[in-house]
């Protein structure tokens, strides 16, 4: 017993003899800099936009805001939230982000998973056709006639169907299955009896819960960040998403009609100070979600990126 706790407090006095050199102390001082620098750079716009969005609107056209709220407010949140075009983008976004990431990643698994196995046939060929598509489209007017002669012009499924399937995140849902889905599951399942659809649910999702938070975060964040599509396929303002209501807040703005000056000056600066209040509305979201999947999506990233 003596003996042993000799050698342990020997091997503690070494941990603690063992000193970083000059170089290496260097180098650490020097990549805190950087990632404190890169926080910053990251972190204030997030704050000044927050602080601004519970500001007075007079402040904020001042530019009396720098990092903390000045004679804080709820103005702008009041008035967004009294805006019946926001309320039904807000409504239409979550739609879109929800129905979108479950048909995307639905899309996905199923097309990842076949060519992650080696017996299927002409798996090669297909991968190639498919990572052909993410280096060269169609086009956009192609592409807005084929959407088109669907009948999806001014519909929901225009923002549903067209960009449902991503080819990044097939070739990541595909390494995945290859990485860490072993044959021998399958073939095991074979042996019992298991049919594919029961495989699939009951083995494959199961174990693939770390690429289904990559592929959901991926697509729900693209999903609800987009308005390119909202704006080439849509034109009852019933069916826009929230991006487009913010674009058109953020450039168009709003007109002025027939006012006086000062009143004109209240409009312009509540306009403003809505458009902080809207990107924090907008933002929320994914910034609610995230941290619930971030074990998942560093996990899956970190599998996914293994080549196959």
């Amino acid at each position: 017993m003596n003996s042993l706790q000799t050698h342990q407090g020997s091997r503690r006095s070494t941990r603690i003899k063992i000193k970083e050199s000059l170089g290496d102390r260097i180098f650490l001082a020097v990549t805190y800099i950087i990632l404190t620098l890169v926080l910053i750079a990251v972190l204030y716009p997030l704050i000044y936009i927050v602080s601004s969005s519970l500001s007075s609107p007079s402040a904020v056209s001042a530019g009396k805001v720098w990092l903390w709220p000045v004679d804080v407010t709820l103005a702008g949140y009041e008035a967004v939230f009294r805006n019946s075009q926001v309320l039904t983008g807000y409504a239409n976004s979550l739609f879109y982000t929800v129905a979108g990431t479950f048909i995307s990643v639905s899309l996905t698994i199923m097309v990842a998973y076949p060519l992650s196995k080696k017996s299927f046939f002409g798996r090669t060929p297909l991968m190639i056709f498919i990572t052909f598509t993410m280096l060269f489209s169609g086009g956009l007017i192609p592409t807005y006639l084929v959407v088109k002669s669907m009948g999806m012009i001014d519909t929901r499924w225009a923002l549903l169907i067209p960009n449902a399937v991503w080819v990044w995140q097939v070739i990541i849902a595909r390494t995945f299955f290859q990485t860490s889905i072993p044959d021998e599951l399958s073939e095991a399942a074979d042996i019992d009896g298991c049919s594919d659809i029961r495989y699939i649910f009951s083995v494959v999702l199961p174990l693939a819960k770390p690429i289904i938070a990559v592929l959901s975060l991926m697509y729900a964040v693209g999903q609800w960040n987009a308005y390119f599509d909202a704006l080439i396929y849509l034109k009852s303002q019933s069916l826009y998403p929230l991006q487009l209501i913010l674009r058109s807040i953020l450039i168009l703005g709003s007109g002025t009609g027939n006012m006086d000056a000062g009143e004109m000056v209240k409009q312009q600066q509540m306009a403003e100070l809505m458009k902080y209040s809207l990107i924090v509305v907008a933002s929320l979201p994914v910034l609610v979600i995230y941290p619930f999947v971030q074990r998942y999506f560093v996990q899956g990233m970190l599998i996914g990126s293994v080549k196959g």
